[in-house]
């Protein structure tokens, strides 16, 4: 029973959408501007830096406690499983007629407190890339591929290590698009001093 209970409670936490709440405060619905994702890039781009941080950690924080509560109540794997849930939420909420973010921040918040040593090096990762590119995709994508390696060096149980593969897979196809504009030259750097115009790809 605490088993469901964690899932639930996980899935539902993935489930709201601090991008698409700090739009509408403002009035705006980020699925009709910018890149219509209801994710902190889109949010950094249409509503500035200071709300864009904060749905970033607020994303953060909502898998980290995905994962507590999942602890509080269950034994392994089924930490696991709640960040694989949260993740799920965020990508496909329930609120938003299944239609969410890319993931990255929530899946981050689950990986601190699952695994806070590789997440350390995967955050250091995302870091140095988005500050020299200014690519937000660049940075998200190298974190992912290099979380499974940062988990098998720091020795993790192998149900560590299958959740980070599959974290990262689920993290590179939520990119396609990104990568496609990488490609061909045309993704848009992140810029912290201004707005994107409405219509601009994140």
């Amino acid at each position: 029973m605490n088993e469901a209970v964690a899932l639930v409670v996980a899935y539902l936490l993935g489930s709201v959408s601090f991008a698409y709440l700090a739009g509408r405060v403002r009035g705006v619905d980020l699925r009709a501007v910018g890149s219509g994702n209801v994710g902190a890039t889109n949010v950094f781009r249409t509503l500035g830096r200071r709300i864009g941080i904060a749905v970033m950690v607020l994303d953060i924080a909502k898998g980290a406690v995905a994962v507590l509560i999942a602890r509080a109540l269950t034994e392994s794997p089924w930490p696991l499983l709640a960040a694989g849930a949260a993740i799920v939420g965020h990508v496909y909420p329930v609120w938003l007629r299944f239609r969410g973010g890319k993931g990255v921040a929530v899946a981050g918040g689950a990986v601190i407190a699952l695994t806070p040593l590789p997440a350390l090096i995967v955050l250091g990762v995302w870091l140095v890339l988005v500050a020299l590119t200014r690519y937000v995709s660049v940075g998200s994508l190298a974190g992912a591929v290099t979380y499974p390696f940062a988990v098998l060096a720091f020795g993790e149980e192998w149900p560590t290590l299958v959740f980070s593969v599959l974290a990262a897979l689920a993290v590179i196809l939520k990119h396609r698009a990104n990568i496609g504009r990488l490609a061909r030259g045309t993704e848009l750097r992140l810029d912290l001093g201004r707005r994107r115009p409405p219509g601009a790809p994140a």
